[in-house]
């Protein structure tokens, strides 16, 4: 048990410092191109949502058709995790 929380306390930080990443200096090469993520629907959601951070590297920015993307959140009620699991089931 207390390996999976050091865990996802590592994955929480590591996802606050990608959360901070300036698209105005970020290397284009770094990024991932959103469209070449496939998810497994067979997957359970807490597999499909780490599946996708493992595959695009940065859930706050990637590459759209070649374009830098930054995602952030208006509405700060809801976590990232419920913002990627709504993100997953309409792709």
């Amino acid at each position: 048990m207390a390996k999976k929380q050091t865990e996802q306390e590592t994955l929480a930080e590591r996802l606050k410092e990608m959360a901070q990443t300036d698209i105005r200096t970020v290397d284009k090469n770094t990024l991932v191109e959103r469209s070449t993520v496939k998810l497994n629907p067979a997957m359970s959601r807490e597999e499909r949502i780490l599946s996708f951070i493992e595959q695009i590297k940065n859930p706050y920015c990637c590459l759209d058709d070649g374009v830098v993307v930054k995602v952030s959140f208006m509405d700060t009620d809801i976590t990232l995790e419920e913002r990627l699991e709504e993100y997953v089931r309409n792709l």
